[in-house]
């Protein structure tokens, strides 16, 4: 039976505890082919910046890259893998090693037994794939499949790209599988995040399941908020230990700094919660609209994060695999506003400084 105990040594409770985890962009060349040069640069920058893991084969990586006539899905996730492995080396720790799913439950199953045997930690499985008429029955049984296999990361997806509503007792069957070890809450709304939460309370598995936000429009909120739930157990109090968001695979060393600051309040145990998180919060929320183009209801999510990346040196272009997917009327000057707005929140210099070093071989 698959459990986290068949997580590499110390990968559990690094992932229980909580980290920052990179969705990782796709990195092509000019000729819109895939660089590994460039994307094993990426996964550089995010060691240094203070990464505790990243996800590869996501909505973020492009979830095309599973074509059969594009054939990327093995390719890239070996070359993210290696480099992981490079960057542990120089760490001296694990890196959480996490892979994505979509598709069929066919599919999903293939990729499931592929990355395990890569050597991939778990997968952080997506809803999308089954035919729109699944009923929910049909989704547990795709991610049981799964989490026999490897250990799964459960994912409420924003129905904006490709999720669906999900019912409390959907997930109540979902946290009851012992190889679900943790949970990406992702629907951009706090109904629903709510029903993830109090059924993990409710599963009398809170201490198995890692849970992380993916809620990219709350970000600071959710990694803030106690929960506090009264379940035939006793009283179960929950907090959202970390993220796994596209919106971390850039400005990545602001995003550690506050996060192991919120790690430091909660464990703490202050009751207060600094104003100036809070306005954090909102400035962050304010600049991911503008990046995952939320007034084309994110149309230009993928190319609005590589532009981000392009201005830091970290990308050559924005290009993606679908030509039809490019910056939304208005979005580059979206980003340039927010940019100036809050630069606190980018990295600038310090992804500067890393080119150069990576460039020097340092």
């Amino acid at each position: 039976m698959v459990t986290k105990n068949n997580l590499r040594p110390g990968v559990w409770a690094k992932f229980k505890e909580g980290q920052v985890i990179p969705a990782i962009p796709l990195y092509l060349n000019d000729r819109r082919e895939f660089d590994p040069a460039g994307q094993r640069r990426l996964i550089r920058y995010y060691e240094v910046a203070g990464a505790g893991g990243i996800a590869c084969g996501v909505h973020t990586t492009q979830f095309a890259i599973r074509k059969p006539e594009i054939g990327l899905f093995e390719p890239v996730l070996r070359e993210v893998l290696e480099e992981i492995k490079f960057c542990e080396e120089k760490r001296g720790e694990p890196i959480i090693r996490i892979a994505g799913g979509f598709g069929p439950t066919e599919q999903v199953i293939r990729e499931a037994e592929l990355v395990r045997e890569m050597g991939y930690d778990m997968m952080l499985l997506s809803p999308g794939g089954l035919p729109a008429d699944a009923d929910e029955d049909a989704h547990v049984a795709r991610i049981r499949a799964v989490s026999e296999i490897i250990p799964t990361i459960a994912f409420y997806m924003q129905t904006a790209v490709g999720g669906r509503v999900f019912t409390y007792d959907y997930w109540h069957k979902v946290f009851a599988l012992p190889g679900v070890i943790g949970v990406k809450m992702a629907p951009f709304n706090r109904y629903m995040t709510f029903d993830v939460m109090r059924a993990v309370a409710n599963s009398g598995r809170s201490e198995d399941v890692a849970l992380y936000t993916g809620n990219d429009d709350n970000i600071v909120a959710d990694l803030l908020t106690p929960y506090v739930f009264e379940t035939e157990q006793g009283t179960v109090r929950l907090t959202i230990a970390g993220g796994l968001l596209g919106h971390w695979t850039y400005w990545v060393k602001p995003v550690v700094e506050m996060h192991n600051r919120i790690k430091e309040i909660k464990k703490s145990g202050s009751k207060c919660i600094p104003a100036d998180l809070l306005t954090l919060g909102t400035q962050i929320t304010d600049a991911n609209g503008v990046v995952f183009d939320y007034q084309h209801n994110f149309a230009g999510v993928i190319a609005g994060v590589h532009e981000v990346l392009r201005r830091q040196g970290l990308f050559a272009n924005i290009l993606t695999l679908d030509p039809e997917e490019v910056l939304s009327p208005g979005q580059a000057e979206e980003i340039t506003r927010v940019c100036a707005e809050y630069p606190h929140l980018t990295d600038d210099e310090f992804v500067a400084e890393f080119l150069r070093k990576d460039a020097a071989g340092k």
